[in-house]
């Protein structure tokens, strides 16, 4: 053998890790691999690779130089076939163009999200159109770092097909790895990364070329790589996918639903593929007829795709492959996720994911899942979300899918629950809890719209009784009715305690009695109160409330003299309890408040101001001044004034009073609304026309651009103006503005609601006033 040649294999060898022998060497020692040349017969013949020499392959000359020295063939471009059908994503291939063409060291750009939307389509759609002067460009799967090292050993097998036999894959990627390291201008897509130390030694080694890498990793990126954040499409552009595949080979099909279709989505383009490709190869089948598949059999329909979909391209696989990492790191993370799918899927706030006995195992949990896409994290505004479908899948039960029982569905379903009675129990009805109230909402409102009433326990029914007082107080009547009558019906079905039910009854009653719906509300309270009079005494019931309760209900109807001798009764058994046994004093105030303005609506307004004053003078020495309960004390004194002719007495607590609730509940809220026009009221009857005008107009702005121009509480601030109005004798602006007010009311709300009833009294009003005109 020539010394020059020899030397050279022997060189390239031990870059290997190998012994050199020929074959008329002594070999090699046992166990010890080598590379074994036969020097008679061939020009120049390739290394053996086993270390037992006994395999010899005979290579063309010049196959085993230097990789510095092979130059790439053309044709060695290895996309992957991708669908003709391509939509939208501009401002993510413009990225990549500036990127991907600056000059320089090595550029590696991620392209990261969420299991389904579209990473490695993108990648392969700028690849195939925009990456010009980029040769070659190939394509390797790198979800492990054996894909990788198979990815490298193609390339090189590529560039010299007579190696892609002599040597293993473990050295044919070395070679590969040495090519990259010596030439510029190739492109390597790294597809589907799940650990960055996989790529690493590569990117590390080739700093001549262009790496593009797509991975569900968001946040284990080192800061030389560029990130671009990969999100659903657009509504128009997910419509546009589903038409283009749907209506390809069936042209002029109905597609009705297909924006609603692609909206329970969420837009994710492969569940928009793996739908529009079920449609296309059946060309009796229609968006809303997948829609309700889709809610029939939500497990059946994640997995199925056309009989050409890939098993493991459908939402319900591609998901599970990610879950299986996610597991192997934290399997409380998986739980985690279930349990979010309960709520909305936006702004979840991170209370609701403090899930674990130890708070760092709560972090850990939303990392994973946050690192992997499937949940986004905001820091910020401490929240998370999570995609709709993802949400959607996690929480269908398929008995074959490892990941998502019945038993783990039903634990989750119960720990989102959990957790909402957890926080609801601690977040009480006062004005400063209420930012806290608007944020849980959606939450609870999609955890009911999510769940079977038949699978509600306990704690179901407190959070919705909880809700629905919420809801009540902010004059959402029917939500209310529905959260308490369903929060019954599942208490009274999981053995609630007596009490338990009879106040959610109460509190039932009471949203009968906000939205006008007085016969259910007496019938409910009357019964509630016999049914707690008759309880044992051990069960230790609120029977002032329960009395109360029917009192106001009473009186609403009109039925003074029965509602006066409760609101007494309560009054004496308080005051006349035990100490330890008495009401506190905020609700002593309430129960005297009551009387007084049951005594109000009977006219006995002397008794009514003594029990207000008897009220204010208490409130000072008990409430903080911002509590609800000092509004409402001063609130009906102040309306006692009026009514007695002392309304320079009132125009101070009522000032007091919306100073308060504008500052603390805002300016169109139901309680700031409703100061404002009673102020406004009270400046109209002292003989201050425009005050009272200002602020009635204030009110109807607010409740306008908050509400909307048909909501009650605008329909009520609209006849609250025209009342003012009336008082000031302005009867044309007061009736121009009311017919427009009755008409909206009885076509919004209808003829039996409590507003509309409200603004037919004032249509009375203006009547009597123009015939009294007409006499004059």
């Amino acid at each position: 053998m020539a010394a020059g040649l020899g030397a050279a294999l022997a060189a390239l060898a031990a870059a290997w890790g190998y012994s050199f022998a020929t074959d008329r060497d002594g070999g090699s020692a046992p166990g010890e691999r080598s590379i074994v040349v036969d020097t008679g017969g061939g020009d120049v013949l390739a290394p053996f690779l086993t270390g037992d020499n006994s395999h010899v392959v005979q290579l063309p000359p010049g196959e085993l130089r230097p990789m510095a020295e092979v130059e790439a063939p053309p044709g060695l471009d290895d996309l992957p076939v991708r669908p003709g059908t391509f939509v939208g994503r501009t401002r993510e291939l413009d990225r990549l163009d500036a990127a991907l063409a600056a000059p320089g060291q090595v550029v590696v750009q991620a392209v990261h999200g969420l299991g389904g939307i579209g990473k490695s389509t993108v990648a392969a759609h700028w690849a195939a159109t925009r990456a010009r002067g980029h040769a070659p460009i190939r394509w390797i799967t790198a979800d492990s770092s054996t894909g990788v090292e198979q990815g490298l050993a193609g390339l090189a097998s590529a560039l010299q097909p007579a190696l892609a036999h002599a040597l293993s894959v473990e050295q044919l990627a070395e070679r590969a790895v040495q090519w990259l390291a010596t030439h510029t201008g190739w492109l390597i897509i790294l597809d589907n990364v799940n650990d960055p130390a996989d790529i690493a030694p590569l990117i590390a080694r080739a700093p001549g070329g262009r790496f593009l890498i797509t991975s569900r990793l968001a946040n284990a990126w080192t800061d030389e790589v560029t990130l671009i954040r990969l999100d659903v499409l657009q509504p128009a552009e997910s419509l546009a996918l589903f038409t283009r595949i749907t209506t390809g080979p069936h042209p002029g099909r109905d597609l009705d639903g297909a924006a609603d279709l692609c909206d329970e989505l969420g837009h994710l383009p492969l569940a928009i593929e793996q739908a529009a490709a079920y449609l296309a190869q059946n060309p009796f089948a229609t968006p809303r007829g997948y829609l309700h598949l889709l809610a029939q059999s939500p497990a059946d329909m994640y997995r199925q795709g056309s009989v050409t979909t890939p098993a493991e391209r459908t939402i319900a696989r591609i998901w599970n492959i990610t879950l299986d990492r996610i597991a192997t790191q934290r399997p409380d993370a998986a739980d985690l996720l279930r349990t979010l799918a309960w709520y909305a899927p936006e702004n979840i706030p991170a209370t609701l994911a403090d899930l674990f006995a130890d708070a760092a195992t709560s972090t850990s949990a939303i990392g994973v899942l946050n690192a992997y896409n499937m949940i986004t994290a905001d820091g910020a505004a401490h929240a998370l979300a999570v995609h709709r479908l993802v949400q959607s899948v996690a929480r269908t039960p398929d008995p074959d899918d490892h990941h998502r029982t019945p038993e783990l569905i039903d634990q989750a379903r119960n720990r989102a629950t959990n957790r909402l009675a957890h926080i609801l129990d601690t977040t009480g009805s006062d004005p400063a809890n209420w930012p806290t109230w608007r944020t849980l909402l959606p939450h609870i409102d999609a955890l009911a719209d999510h769940t079977a009433m038949n699978t509600d326990t306990i704690a179901t029914a407190f959070v919705l009784n909880q809700a629905g007082t919420f809801l009540d107080g902010q004059g959402l009547s029917d939500r209310a009715i529905a959260y308490f009558e369903r929060s019954i019906t599942s208490g009274e079905r999981e053995g609630a305690h007596v009490a338990v039910v009879l106040l959610c009854r109460k509190n039932l009653a009471a949203a009968y009695q906000s939205a006008g719906r007085l016969d259910e509300a007496i019938a409910l309270h009357e019964q509630n109160l016999q049914d707690a009079e008759q309880a044992p005494a051990a069960d230790d019931l609120d029977l002032l409330g329960f009395r109360n309760g029917l009192a106001a209900a009473y009186q609403s109807a009109g039925r003074l003299d029965e509602a006066i001798a409760l609101h007494e009764q309560n009054l004496q058994d308080a005051e006349q309890a035990p100490a330890a046994d008495r009401p506190r004093d905020p609700d002593l105030l309430t129960i005297r408040n009551n009387l007084a303005n049951a005594y109000h609506s009977a006219g006995r307004v002397d008794e009514a101001i003594a029990l207000h004053e008897r009220n204010l003078q208490d409130a000072e020495q008990t409430l903080d001044a911002d509590d609800s309960r000092f509004l409402a004390v001063r609130n009906n004194l102040a309306g006692v004034y009026v009514l007695t002719g002392r309304g320079a007495q009132a125009i101070p607590l009522q000032e007091r009073d919306l100073e308060v609730t504008e500052r603390v509940l805002g300016l169109a809220h139901r309680d700031t609304l409703n100061t404002r026009d009673n102020l406004a009221s009270t400046y109209a009857m002292t003989g201050n026309a425009a005050k009272a005008v200002e602020l009635c107009e204030q009110s109807l702005h607010h409740a306008e651009q908050e509400h909307g121009a048909f909501h009650s509480l605008t329909l009520t601030s609209r006849n609250n103006l025209v009342m003012v109005y009336v008082v000031i004798e302005d009867l044309a602006r007061a009736r121009q503005l009311h017919e427009r007010n009755l008409s909206d009311a009885e076509r919004e709300l209808g003829a039996d609601h409590s507003v509309t009833q409200t603004i037919r009294v004032t249509d009375e009003v203006l009547a009597q006033l123009a015939a009294g005109r007409r006499r004059r």
